[in-house]
């Protein structure tokens, strides 16, 4: 399966090196160094009793902590949580953030709740800022780097990483529960003045690209329905998500493949192309081929998955 060719790479790359280009950043690109998702609600279940059987959905389980305890308590164990964590190496050749941050683009989204963007990008001595989406009446009068008379211009040498669903300095803002989501959507569609302008303009007329990422995480189907799905479709602009390969149902005979088939089909309606693979894969590649992009020359991808296996990218590019 051939999802992603080497005209969407061109695409994409002329795009990004016009800074025409807006990456959304999902959990799997701080794989192995925060917990999953699953892994957290699973262990939250285990020590709080919950009574339900899809203890591995994190949104879920943390609404019962909510009822049972506060809405304010997963989200504070979240936080804590977050205190011990040790940050990539963002100069290691596939590491997303530090790829990420090389590329000349001015706005960086993201759905997690961590600050490996920021601290990418001052690695790469930019100037980033970083600002939240104002969703609920407790962050709403919060000062913003869009307000009028900031001072803050961005740019590629100033840059804006856009925390969607909040971030753990300032607890209140998480989009942590099942009420938080549906929450965060009808705030949206009853008040779209909440994304600020800088950042719709962005939305609808830039290739957004989609790192870490499950079809079937609540961020990335709130994203497509919710928020992007609301705006013009973006000027014919390639879309691009990099999703983990699905695993076939245990019974029904269905394969691999066919699950990758339909959800290509699915997410084609949004004029969206699949790269199947981990972020790191991705990375990889992204940093040789915008590499050889700038200089002019061509990059051989036989190195490149000289360390792939089926497993690691099912859709060979």
């Amino acid at each position: 399966m051939d999802t992603l060719k080497d005209k969407d790479w061109d695409s994409l790359l002329r795009r990004i090196q016009d800074g025409n280009c807006t990456p959304f950043l999902g959990a799997g690109a701080c794989a192995g160094f925060i917990p999953l998702g699953s892994e957290i609600a699973q262990e939250w279940a285990r020590s709080y009793g919950y009574p339900l059987t899809d203890c591995w959905d994190l949104a879920r389980v943390a609404q019962f902590l909510a009822v049972k305890r506060d809405p304010m308590f997963p989200k504070d164990e979240i936080v804590n949580r977050f205190r011990t964590v040790v940050p990539p190496d963002f100069n290691a050749p596939d590491e997303p953030h530090g790829v990420l941050a090389d590329l000349p683009l001015p706005i960086y989204i993201t759905t997690n709740y961590d600050d490996f963007m920021i601290r990418a990008l001052r690695s790469r001595h930019r100037n980033p800022s970083r600002e939240l989406c104002r969703w609920n009446s407790l962050i709403r009068d919060r000062p913003s780097i869009f307000d009028p008379g900031s001072g803050i211009e961005v740019s590629v040498a100033n840059p804006v990483v856009f925390h969607l669903h909040g971030y753990t300095e300032v607890p209140e803002s998480l989009v942590l529960t099942e009420d938080d989501y549906l929450d965060f959507l009808v705030r949206i569609s009853r008040e779209p003045q909440i994304i600020p302008s800088r950042i719709v303009k962005a939305l609808a007329g830039t290739s957004l690209l989609f790192i870490g990422y499950r079809l079937a995480d609540w961020d990335f189907r709130v994203l497509f329905r919710g928020l992007i799905g609301s705006l013009e479709r973006s000027l014919g602009r390639i879309r691009v998500a990099v999703q983990l390969a699905p695993e076939p149902p245990e019974t029904g005979g269905i394969t691999r493949e066919q699950v990758q088939q339909y959800l290509e089909d699915y997410l084609a309606r949004d004029d969206v192309r699949v790269y199947w693979g981990k972020a790191t894969d991705f990375a990889r590649e992204l940093r040789a081929r915008w590499e050889a992009f700038r200089s002019g020359t061509t990059v051989s991808y036989t190195h490149l998955r000289a360390h792939e296996t089926p497993e690691h990218l099912v859709c060979r590019l």
